[in-house]
C-alpha cells in the first residue's frame, strides 16, 4: 500500500477548521451545564478560544500562502503552492520538489528540515 501524501497548506487549513468545530462542540458541552454558571462559562470561553485559535492560524497560513513558490504539477497540470524543499500537490497528491538534488529520490518530508538541507 503506497503512503498517501498531502499538501502542508492543506494541512494546516484542515486543522484550524477542526478547531472550529471542536471550539462550537465544547460551547455546545458547556450548554448541558446551564444551572452551574461558572462551569458553562468555562466552556464557552475554551470554545472561543479554540475559534480565536483558529482565527490566528487562518491568518499565518494566509499570510504563508503569500509566500511561497507556485509551481505547475506534471501529473495534473494545475498550479499548486509549494512550502519548502518537498511538497505534495494541492490538487491530486503528487510528490513534488524544487530542489534538483531530490528529483528521483524518495519522496520524504524530513528533507524540509536544517538537518537534511546539506
Amino acid at each position: 500500500m503506497a503512503l498517501k501524501y498531502s499538501n502542508k497548506i492543506n494541512k494546516i487549513r484542515t486543522f484550524a477548521l477542526s478547531l472550529i468545530f471542536i471550539g462550537f462542540a465544547i460551547m455546545y458541552v458547556g450548554l448541558l451545564f446551564k444551572s452551574t454558571m461558572w462551569l458553562m462559562s468555562i466552556f464557552m470561553i475554551l470554545g472561543l478560544l479554540s475559534v480565536a485559535l483558529s482565527t490566528v492560524i487562518y491568518f499565518w497560513i494566509g499570510m504563508l500562502s503569500t509566500k511561497t513558490i507556485q509551481v505547475v504539477c506534471p501529473n495534473c497540470g494545475k498550479p499548486t503552492k509549494m512550502l519548502g524543499r518537498v511538497d505534495a500537490c494541492m490538487h491530486c497528491n503528487e510528490p513534488l520538489t524544487i530542489d534538483k538534488d531530490l528529483e528521483g529520490k524518495e519522496f520524504d518530508e524530513r528533507y524540509n528540515s536544517k538537518k537534511y538541507q546539506k
